[in-house]
């Protein structure tokens, strides 16, 4: 799955205009808020916190329009819980938008 950024970059972009700092900062608290849900991810016992922290992620990435991270947290909702594939491939997402 390629991962596009864009959504991200527009909205930070009609934020914080021309201050780069500022976007940086929104751009670093999101990708460690979604690092921190998919810890919560890893770390999971059970199917519900498996779920609930996907469901999270979904709902952060969906506040930016970050489609291809919606529809891996959809993936990891709708699989098996503790599927390494699907969260291996939200740690690729996330990555890319740090």
């Amino acid at each position: 799955m390629s991962f596009d950024s864009g959504p991200l970059d527009r909205y930070l972009s009609a934020a914080f205009g021309d201050d780069p700092a500022m976007a940086m900062d929104l751009r670093s608290a999101f990708a460690g808020g979604a690092r921190d849900l998919s810890d919560l991810m890893r770390r999971s016992r059970c199917d519900a916190n498996w779920e609930m922290a996907a469901i999270r992620l979904k709902g952060l990435a969906a506040t930016f329009g970050i489609i291809p991270l919606i529809e891996l947290a959809e993936a990891a909702i709708e699989g098996a819980p503790g599927d390494p594939a699907v969260l291996r491939q939200i740690n690729q997402a996330i990555d890319a938008i740090a």
